[in-house]
Protein backbone atom coordinates (compact mmCIF):
# COMPACT_ATOMS: atom_id res chain seq x y z
CA UNK A 1 0.00 0.00 0.00
CA UNK A 2 1.43 3.11 -1.06
CA UNK A 3 1.28 6.30 1.02
CA UNK A 4 1.93 10.03 -0.20
CA UNK A 5 4.13 12.71 2.09
CA UNK A 6 1.00 13.09 4.31
CA UNK A 7 0.23 9.39 5.28
CA UNK A 8 1.75 10.13 8.53
CA UNK A 9 -0.44 12.93 8.81
CA UNK A 10 -2.90 11.85 8.06
CA UNK A 11 -2.37 8.50 10.28
CA UNK A 12 -2.16 10.36 13.22
CA UNK A 13 -5.51 12.80 12.43
CA UNK A 14 -6.92 9.75 12.26
CA UNK A 15 -5.83 8.37 15.64
CA UNK A 16 -6.57 11.96 17.27
CA UNK A 17 -10.53 11.70 15.57
CA UNK A 18 -10.99 8.08 16.74
CA UNK A 19 -12.60 9.28 20.39
CA UNK A 20 -14.83 11.51 18.60
CA UNK A 21 -15.97 8.75 16.01
CA UNK A 22 -16.56 6.37 18.91
CA UNK A 23 -18.15 8.90 20.67
CA UNK A 24 -20.75 10.05 17.92
CA UNK A 25 -21.46 5.83 17.51
CA UNK A 26 -22.15 5.87 20.97
CA UNK A 27 -24.35 8.88 21.10
CA UNK A 28 -26.44 7.61 17.70
CA UNK A 29 -26.80 4.32 18.91
CA UNK A 30 -27.84 5.70 21.97
CA UNK A 31 -30.29 8.00 20.36
CA UNK A 32 -31.67 5.49 17.77
CA UNK A 33 -32.34 3.03 19.93
CA UNK A 34 -33.94 5.35 22.57
CA UNK A 35 -36.60 6.82 19.64
CA UNK A 36 -37.43 3.13 19.02
CA UNK A 37 -38.43 2.03 22.12
CA UNK A 38 -40.10 5.26 22.83
CA UNK A 39 -41.99 4.74 19.28
CA UNK A 40 -43.01 1.02 20.81
CA UNK A 41 -44.49 2.93 24.19
CA UNK A 42 -46.49 5.14 21.76
CA UNK A 43 -47.52 2.88 20.01
CA UNK A 44 -48.54 0.92 22.82
CA UNK A 45 -50.68 3.85 24.63
CA UNK A 46 -52.63 4.39 21.24
CA UNK A 47 -53.19 0.59 21.43
CA UNK A 48 -54.88 1.55 24.57
CA UNK A 49 -56.84 4.47 24.12
CA UNK A 50 -58.37 3.12 20.87
CA UNK A 51 -59.52 -0.20 22.61
CA UNK A 52 -56.74 -2.29 21.25
CA UNK A 53 -57.85 -2.12 17.72
CA UNK A 54 -53.76 -2.04 16.95
CA UNK A 55 -53.56 -5.55 18.15
CA UNK A 56 -55.18 -6.35 14.52
CA UNK A 57 -51.31 -6.03 13.09
CA UNK A 58 -50.24 -9.03 14.52
CA UNK A 59 -49.75 -12.20 13.02
CA UNK A 60 -51.90 -14.56 12.14
CA UNK A 61 -51.32 -17.43 10.41
CA UNK A 62 -51.23 -18.98 6.63
CA UNK A 63 -53.66 -15.78 5.55
CA UNK A 64 -52.06 -14.17 2.60
CA UNK A 65 -53.40 -10.54 3.88
CA UNK A 66 -51.63 -11.00 7.02
CA UNK A 67 -48.39 -11.20 5.12
CA UNK A 68 -48.54 -7.66 5.07
CA UNK A 69 -48.32 -7.01 9.16
CA UNK A 70 -44.87 -8.95 9.56
CA UNK A 71 -42.76 -6.06 9.85
CA UNK A 72 -45.93 -4.11 11.37
CA UNK A 73 -46.23 -6.83 13.88
CA UNK A 74 -42.87 -6.14 15.51
CA UNK A 75 -43.52 -3.19 17.05
CA UNK A 76 -46.93 -3.98 18.47
CA UNK A 77 -47.81 -5.52 21.74
CA UNK A 78 -50.21 -6.93 23.77
CA UNK A 79 -50.12 -4.69 27.02
CA UNK A 80 -47.90 -2.42 28.73
CA UNK A 81 -46.30 -6.04 30.83
CA UNK A 82 -45.73 -7.55 27.15
CA UNK A 83 -44.05 -4.10 26.12
CA UNK A 84 -41.92 -3.80 29.30
CA UNK A 85 -40.71 -7.61 29.57
CA UNK A 86 -39.11 -6.54 25.77
CA UNK A 87 -37.99 -3.21 26.80
CA UNK A 88 -34.81 -3.33 28.58
CA UNK A 89 -33.22 -6.47 26.52
CA UNK A 90 -34.31 -4.67 23.33
CA UNK A 91 -32.57 -1.06 24.33
CA UNK A 92 -29.48 -4.01 25.40
CA UNK A 93 -28.95 -5.73 22.40
CA UNK A 94 -30.18 -2.89 20.08
CA UNK A 95 -27.28 -0.34 21.62
CA UNK A 96 -24.72 -3.15 21.06
CA UNK A 97 -25.48 -4.01 17.73
CA UNK A 98 -26.24 -0.41 16.41
CA UNK A 99 -22.60 0.60 17.87
CA UNK A 100 -21.59 -0.87 14.30
CA UNK A 101 -23.49 1.86 12.32
CA UNK A 102 -27.36 2.87 12.40
CA UNK A 103 -27.66 1.84 8.48
CA UNK A 104 -26.03 -1.86 9.51
CA UNK A 105 -28.53 -2.29 12.36
CA UNK A 106 -31.51 -0.88 10.28
CA UNK A 107 -30.78 -3.90 7.58
CA UNK A 108 -30.40 -6.14 10.56
CA UNK A 109 -33.29 -5.77 12.00
CA UNK A 110 -35.49 -5.77 8.46
CA UNK A 111 -33.57 -9.01 7.69
CA UNK A 112 -34.52 -10.85 11.54
CA UNK A 113 -38.08 -9.29 11.31
CA UNK A 114 -38.64 -10.79 7.75
CA UNK A 115 -37.33 -14.31 8.48
CA UNK A 116 -38.91 -14.25 11.60
CA UNK A 117 -42.75 -12.86 10.69
CA UNK A 118 -42.51 -15.69 7.67
CA UNK A 119 -41.57 -18.43 10.31
CA UNK A 120 -44.39 -17.40 12.52
CA UNK A 121 -46.70 -17.11 9.33
CA UNK A 122 -46.08 -20.38 8.28
CA UNK A 123 -45.56 -22.49 11.50
CA UNK A 124 -47.63 -21.04 14.11
CA UNK A 125 -50.68 -22.71 15.33
CA UNK A 126 -53.91 -21.27 13.38
CA UNK A 127 -56.34 -19.28 15.29
CA UNK A 128 -53.40 -17.18 16.93
CA UNK A 129 -52.23 -13.78 16.52
CA UNK A 130 -48.60 -13.17 17.51
CA UNK A 131 -47.16 -9.92 17.76
CA UNK A 132 -43.88 -8.37 20.04
CA UNK A 133 -40.60 -7.21 19.92
CA UNK A 134 -39.08 -10.45 21.06
CA UNK A 135 -38.75 -11.83 17.72
CA UNK A 136 -36.13 -9.28 17.11
CA UNK A 137 -34.34 -9.86 20.42
CA UNK A 138 -33.80 -13.12 20.09
CA UNK A 139 -32.55 -12.54 16.69
CA UNK A 140 -30.27 -9.56 18.00
CA UNK A 141 -29.08 -12.18 20.69
CA UNK A 142 -28.15 -14.41 17.92
CA UNK A 143 -26.72 -12.04 15.47
CA UNK A 144 -24.53 -10.49 18.17
CA UNK A 145 -23.08 -14.11 19.41
CA UNK A 146 -21.84 -15.33 16.00
CA UNK A 147 -21.15 -12.04 14.27
CA UNK A 148 -17.45 -11.51 15.40
CA UNK A 149 -16.78 -15.14 13.99
CA UNK A 150 -18.31 -14.57 11.03
CA UNK A 151 -16.15 -10.90 10.49
CA UNK A 152 -13.49 -12.34 11.92
CA UNK A 153 -13.26 -9.17 14.59
CA UNK A 154 -11.73 -9.95 17.76
CA UNK A 155 -13.42 -7.50 20.12
CA UNK A 156 -16.94 -8.96 18.64
CA UNK A 157 -16.22 -12.17 19.36
CA UNK A 158 -15.46 -11.38 23.32
CA UNK A 159 -18.70 -9.20 23.21
CA UNK A 160 -21.03 -11.93 21.60
CA UNK A 161 -19.29 -14.88 24.22
CA UNK A 162 -20.27 -12.28 27.18
CA UNK A 163 -23.72 -12.04 25.62
CA UNK A 164 -24.24 -15.64 25.72
CA UNK A 165 -23.00 -16.24 28.94
CA UNK A 166 -25.84 -13.22 30.53
CA UNK A 167 -28.60 -14.07 28.22
CA UNK A 168 -28.23 -18.02 26.64
CA UNK A 169 -29.86 -20.16 29.70
CA UNK A 170 -33.14 -17.72 29.05
CA UNK A 171 -32.99 -17.15 25.40
CA UNK A 172 -32.21 -21.38 25.58
CA UNK A 173 -36.02 -21.66 27.16
CA UNK A 174 -37.84 -18.82 25.03
CA UNK A 175 -37.62 -21.76 21.93
CA UNK A 176 -39.03 -24.58 23.94
CA UNK A 177 -42.70 -24.72 23.68
CA UNK A 178 -43.48 -24.64 27.50
CA UNK A 179 -45.47 -21.85 27.25
CA UNK A 180 -49.08 -21.57 25.58
CA UNK A 181 -49.17 -17.86 25.81
CA UNK A 182 -45.32 -17.33 24.09
CA UNK A 183 -45.06 -17.86 20.86
CA UNK A 184 -41.61 -20.03 20.77
CA UNK A 185 -41.86 -20.40 17.33
CA UNK A 186 -41.45 -16.26 17.05
CA UNK A 187 -38.42 -17.00 19.18
CA UNK A 188 -36.98 -19.80 17.28
CA UNK A 189 -37.15 -18.27 13.78
CA UNK A 190 -35.57 -14.73 15.60
CA UNK A 191 -32.98 -16.29 16.26
CA UNK A 192 -32.65 -17.98 12.59
CA UNK A 193 -33.23 -14.37 11.32
CA UNK A 194 -30.20 -13.28 13.23
CA UNK A 195 -27.88 -16.05 12.30
CA UNK A 196 -29.19 -14.83 8.87
CA UNK A 197 -28.28 -11.48 9.24
CA UNK A 198 -24.70 -11.87 10.32
CA UNK A 199 -23.90 -13.90 7.04
CA UNK A 200 -26.05 -11.72 4.42
CA UNK A 201 -24.33 -8.53 5.92
CA UNK A 202 -20.97 -9.79 6.68
CA UNK A 203 -17.83 -7.47 6.28
CA UNK A 204 -16.46 -7.72 3.11
CA UNK A 205 -12.73 -7.88 3.12
CA UNK A 206 -10.99 -5.89 0.17
CA UNK A 207 -7.84 -7.32 -0.73
CA UNK A 208 -5.19 -4.93 -1.41
CA UNK A 209 -1.81 -5.28 -3.38
CA UNK A 210 1.67 -4.37 -1.64
CA UNK A 211 2.42 -1.86 -5.13
CA UNK A 212 -1.35 -0.15 -4.65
Amino acid sequence: MAYGQGGRRTGTAGRLLAPLRASAQVTSAAALMGAWLALLWALEAIDVISGHRLDSFGITPRKSGELLDIIPSAFMHFGFAHLASNSIPLLVLGFIAALRGIGRYLAVAFVIIVIDGLGVWLFSPAHTNTAGASGLIFGLFSYLLIRGFVDHRVLDIVVGVAIGAYYGTSILWGVLPTNTGVSWQGHLFGLVGGVAAAFLLRERTVAVSPGD
